[in-house]
């Protein structure tokens, strides 16, 4: 009763029924179950999955010959290519994150749904970064998949997929979740996961009105150091996020120094920490990857003095970012 209970309330956050919505380990999780599923049932139509050049790892690990549609230089999809793209023979479905979780920019996801219902093709939308954090769910994708862990929930995947929908699960139908998972839901993540979209969801227009002035104010500070480029989109993006590129700065060094300060920041790709790389996601959109540092600002409900940090924040970069050129040498350029 308690797990239908949360069931419901997580439904309802996606704008689905409780009977159209599984629950998983992971945020990822629950986004290849609902790649795997959908991807089995059009097996006979074609073996083509199309995605964006910026969309999480995971995605494009696991589908290494997935076309990769470019986007501009703020982490847009390019929606003609898109839509040629899905209206080519033997195309699957498309996987497309709603919000790019890096950089923060929104996608042009009703163009892309659009295209993809023009072709017949399904739409798998990812709400990973933004479920939670950037008003309604949208509503033209057949499945979505999402994280509690977005709203400060535990971690907890959501797979949603719309009644109509082809979908032919990876596991036995006797298996948990109506054959989606091989893992019981943990009773006690789901009904923290509901506590916590309910509360979030009380104070979510507020929330996002702080968080967007706060990530402005960031961008401003970041923007008015010499040689300092903030990308993803300033105007349509996630409020929370934001990530700018120092040049003459390696991104690691400059992270080190603002935690020597008291700020815990991230730099490279948000979602492979397990390798060197640089990220792919700036890399696709054609700007500086070295150097990069990004931001994730937590709710206020978890971060009461988040004002105050921001602020300090602003006031300590531009002397964090000149104490790391000169520790590197670089102040001279």
């Amino acid at each position: 009763m308690l797990l239908n209970q949360a069931r419901e309330v997580l439904a309802g956050g996606l704008g689905m029924r409780p009977d159209e919505v599984s629950l998983h380990p992971t945020g990822t999780h629950a986004l290849l179950a609902g790649l795997a599923g959908l991807r089995r049932a059009r097996h006979r139509v074609g073996e083509q999955i199309h995605t964006s050049a910026v969309d999480q790892a995971a995605v494009l690990r696991r589908l290494p010959a997935a076309a990769r549609v470019p986007v501009d230089s703020l982490g847009c999809l390019d929606t003609e290519r898109w839509a040629r793209a899905v209206n080519a023979p033997g195309v699957a479905l498309g996987v497309l994150a709603a919000a790019n979780h890096e950089v923060g920019t929104c996608q042009p996801l009703r163009e892309a749904a659009d295209a993809c219902a023009a072709a017949g093709v399904p739409l798998l939308v990812d709400l990973a970064a933004s479920w939670g954090r950037a008003g309604a769910v949208p509503s033209q994708g057949q499945a979505y998949a999402a994280d509690a862990a977005s709203f400060a929930g535990p971690p907890l995947g959501v797979l949603g997929v719309r009644t109509g929908t082809r979908f032919d699960p990876a596991y036995p139908r006797s298996a948990p979740e109506h054959g989606l998972s091989l893992a019981q839901p943990v009773v006690p993540f789901a009904l923290a996961a509901a506590e916590a979209w309910q509360q979030s969801a009380a104070e979510r227009a507020r929330e996002e009105q702080s968080a967007t002035a706060l990530v402005e104010r960031i961008r401003k500070a970041a923007s008015g150091i010499p040689d300092v480029q903030v990308v993803g989109d300033p105007v349509h993006r996630l409020p929370h996020i934001v990530t700018f590129s120092v040049l003459y700065v390696d991104g690691e060094a400059l992270v080190h120094e603002l935690d020597r300060r008291g700020f815990a920041v991230a730099s490279g790709s948000a979602c492979t920490s397990d390798t060197l790389e640089p990220s792919h996601v700036l890399a696709a959109m054609g700007v500086v990857t070295h150097g990069n540092v990004r931001i994730t600002l937590p709710l206020e409900a978890v971060a009461p003095e988040r004002d105050r940090d921001v602020a300090r924040f602003c006031q300590e970069l531009p002397d964090a970012v000149a104490a790391v050129r000169a520790q590197l040498g670089t102040d001279r350029l």
